[in-house]
């Protein structure tokens, strides 16, 4: 079974300090600081090596957060967007079999951001596009990004919502444990809050054929479907999106399995938005491909559903030749 990663992080040290990886996280264990740095600059040889190993056909790559999202300065974000998109481009033009890319954009500047996302869909060859979520506290339903929603559906890509390391808020409820802001918790309150202002901004109104991927088995938002749902309809809105919230996951969203190596959360997923809409990734080099792999191995799931989850969904929604 041919097996697609779709989340998986690379670093450029000549973007700066600024988007270093590891410069806005709460205290790591510095050997696995290490491992992982390491891996985030290698672009190929370790990471052809790891993905030999353990069976993986492709990787989708993308700059890792906090990315271009960290630059104040919308001409810095240009600059660094358009240097990232070219050497990733480069870099699959040398293992065209082997990967594939999500395009960094500047979305300081919505203009900015939707011309990046054109010419790296249709010059350099990627496949959509991954924003660390907000910039500077602002976030994609801001009706100054739908000139960026306009392009995204035009080009028929999809727009990766990814978790950004610098917060755009403290969650007050873990005060004394900011450990708990980052990825074990925070990130998918934030992403997933995220995504549900996208729903009632009513960006998927105005743009029914854009596609937005959740990575982190959708940062929670499958299992809440029916709360959503209920305390949608209870609501008094001046300008209320046409569907109810599921159907928006069901229609607009795909989720990935990036660190969620857990065969209840993934099942329960299928149950709730359907198994054309579950993507396998890894989240190289944060988690092991040896356990994803494993994890995708085992999948209590017929083997159709297997298949969409492993490899067919990501070549529908990348437009990617199937094996």
């Amino acid at each position: 079974m041919r097996r697609i990663a779709l989340e998986e992080a690379f670093w450029l040290p000549e973007l700066g300090e600024e988007t270093h990886p590891f410069g806005h996280l709460t205290p790591r264990n510095r050997q696995w600081v290490d491992h992982v740095q390491s891996r985030l600059l290698d672009m190929s040889e370790l990471r052809l090596r790891e993905m030999d190993e353990f069976g993986i056909d492709i990787h989708v790559l993308s700059l890792t957060s906090p990315g271009v999202q960290a630059h104040s300065d919308p001409a810095s974000a240009s600059r660094d967007a358009r240097l990232s998109n070219e050497v990733l481009s480069s870099t699959i033009a040398a293992h065209p079999d082997r990967f594939a890319g999500f395009a960094a954009l500047p979305t300081q500047d919505p203009e900015a951001a939707a011309k990046e996302l054109e010419h790296s869909v249709t010059e350099l060859g990627l496949r959509g596009a991954l924003v660390n979520d907000h910039t500077f506290g602002r976030y994609l339903d801001d009706r100054a990004y739908d000139v960026l929603w306009d392009k995204v559906q035009e080009l028929g890509v999809p727009l990766y919502i990814h978790p950004n390391a610098l917060s755009a808020q403290k969650l007050h409820v873990l005060t004394d444990y900011e450990y708990l802001s980052g990825g074990s918790f925070g990130w998918s309150v934030a992403v997933g809050g995220h995504a549900l202002r996208l729903i009632y901004g009513r960006v998927f109104d105005r743009f029914p054929g854009a596609t937005v991927i959740l990575g982190h088995m959708g940062e929670f938002l499958p299992f809440q479907t029916t709360r959503l749902d209920s305390r949608h309809a209870n609501l008094t809105l001046a300008d209320p999106p046409e569907l109810n919230p599921s159907e928006y996951l069901r229609r607009n969203f795909m989720i990935t399995t990036s660190g969620v190596c857990s065969h209840p959360a993934v099942v329960a997923a299928v149950e709730a938005i359907g198994a054309d809409r579950v993507m396998f990734a890894i989240d190289y080099p944060y988690e092991e491909t040896s356990t994803a792999a494993g994890f995708l191995d085992t999948i209590p799931l017929p083997t159709d559903q297997l298949e969409l989850i492993a490899h067919r969904n990501a070549e529908r929604v990348l437009g990617l030749t199937p094996a």
